[in-house]
This record gives C-alpha cells, sequence and structure tokens, in this order.
C-alpha cells in the first residue's frame, strides 16, 4: 500500500480501495441514498446553492442553509435520522485514522461533471484533535490545499477512484477545495461525476 506524506498532516494513499472494494462500497452508498436522498445545500444568508449535492451517514450529518453551517442527527428535508456509516468505512477510519475514538459524521458530496468547492475551512466540529478522512470515487478531481491561513501556499494532487486522504495534526485546519473535475476519467459511476466521502469526528469524547 503506497503512502505518500504531502505535507505535515496530509497523506495520500493512492488506489488504497481496489475496483471491487470501490463497487462495493458504491452499491452501500446507493442504499443510505435511497434512506437520506441527495439534497442541494445553500449558502448561508444568501442561500445560493451549492454546486455539489450532498447527503450524510453516520450519527450526525452535516447541513448548510440560510441558517448557517451545522451538524444536526435528522435529514433536513426528510426529517428522518440519517442512515448508519456503511462498515467499511468505519474500518477505515480505525486503520488509518490513528485517532482511538469512532467518527460521528460522513458527508457523502457527488460532484457533476462541471462542480467545484472553493477553499474552506472544516472547523464546524467541536473535535479538532480527530483528522479528516478522505474517500474519493468516480472521476478523479483536482484537489488543492494549503495552510491555516487563506492565501498562502497551496500544494495540488489529483484524487481519483479508490484514492483515500487524510488531514490532521498541523494540517487539519489547513484551507482545501476542489479546483475542478476531471471528467470521463473513471467507469465506476455510469452517469458520470464524482462522489466525496469525508469521515469525521464532530464532538468531544466523554472524560
Amino acid at each position: 500500500m503506497t503512502r505518500i506524506a504531502v505535507a505535515p498532516g496530509v497523506v495520500h494513499w493512492p488506489g488504497r480501495l481496489a475496483p471491487a472494494e470501490q463497487a462495493a462500497l458504491l452499491a452501500e452508498l446507493r442504499a443510505v441514498a435511497r434512506k437520506a436522498p441527495f439534497f442541494q445545500p445553500r449558502m448561508p444568508k444568501t442561500g445560493k446553492p451549492f454546486s455539489v449535492r450532498m447527503t450524510n451517514c453516520g450519527p450526525l450529518g452535516w447541513v448548510s442553509d440560510e441558517r448557517g453551517y451545522r451538524y444536526q442527527p435528522l435529514h433536513p428535508e426528510t426529517g428522518e435520522p440519517w442512515p448508519l456509516m456503511p462498515a467499511p468505512l468505519l474500518a477505515l477510519w480505525e486503520e488509518l485514522a490513528g485517532y482511538p475514538h469512532p467518527p460521528e459524521a460522513c458527508l457523502v458530496n457527488f460532484y457533476a461533471a462541471g462542480a467545484k468547492m472553493g477553499l474552506h475551512q472544516d472547523r464546524d466540529e467541536q473535535e479538532f484533535d480527530a483528522p479528516v478522512l478522505s474517500v474519493s470515487l468516480g472521476d478523479a478531481a483536482l484537489f488543492r490545499i494549503g495552510g491555516t491561513e487563506r492565501g498562502g501556499k497551496t500544494v495540488s494532487l489529483k484524487l481519483a477512484s479508490g484514492d483515500v486522504l487524510l488531514f490532521g495534526g498541523e494540517a487539519r485546519l489547513a484551507y482545501h477545495g476542489i479546483d475542478r473535475i476531471l471528467a470521463g476519467s473513471s467507469t465506476l459511476l455510469p452517469e458520470g461525476g464524482r462522489i466525496n466521502l469525508t469521515l469525521r469526528r464532530v464532538t468531544k469524547p466523554a472524560g
């Protein structure tokens, strides 16, 4: 298993999930989406829609609308609890995260061909000692990550289907984003596009 140290606190495992593992995980995510349909998050205050569609699994899910960014236990449209996190994701976290407590949220973002995500920090959590673990499925994406100050130097890398990326420690609050999707670079999703999973610990463990 190839392990690449991209920057302090940032680790990339290219092709960590084999094609069969990717297909099996995709089937589990389709089951998740049947229970918790994809929705369009919106920017706080302005209500402008994101270019990605998303859903969540796990005890908590991340949502964004005119009221702000937050985690909550219920789907914003159905009012139902989020589905359980697939076991392969929990196993991946246990193996790679280097953190003794389970993740509480898995964000499932779908990027169509023209979608992108501007540079941002993941800072809506209470627990920053836990890393963020990211899994890529489908079309490759050009990912960019920098430091903890906006406008600093950034590093770009291509994240392909089956790749896993972790950022934690001094990179936990690093600015990062998706510049573009490389349409047609994978056949995993028949409709094309990219699914990105980010596993996060939200609350501080008791004690």
